[in-house]
């Protein structure tokens, strides 16, 4: 938890990075390998004055060095100045009773400029 903190902090602020973004909204849908397999659907706002963390953690249990990490998608996205993007990223992470391909999302990213 507090290296999660840490890494935040070191990301610095969307307003640093990305001075004519104004605001943007990650929509994700977190998908495991189970007979029920949408785990959870997530929405998450950036501002400004948010921290440009965009390393989504993997929602399963016992996934270790897992997650999915959006930023070069996003600093690309601003670079060229679009507006929106949808994908799918699979977890890369590990675990002892863990598949290769235990969880994915897909994603729609919107951003807002000045």
């Amino acid at each position: 938890m507090e290296q999660k903190k840490e890494d935040k902090i070191a990301a610095g602020l969307v307003s640093e990075h990305y001075p004519k973004v104004i605001g943007m909204v990650i929509h994700m849908t977190y998908y495991q390998k189970a007979a029920n397999p949408v785990l959870m659907v997530r929405t998450v706002n950036f501002f400004p004055t948010s921290y440009a963390y965009f390393n989504m953690e993997c929602m399963i249990k016992g996934c270790v060095d897992g997650g999915f990490n959006l930023t070069s998608i996003i600093a690309n996205l601003i670079k060229s100045h679009k507006k929106s993007a949808k994908g799918k990223m699979v977890c890369s992470g590990e675990g002892d009773s863990l598949s290769p391909d235990h969880a994915h999302v897909s994603y729609e990213i919107t951003i807002q400029y000045k």
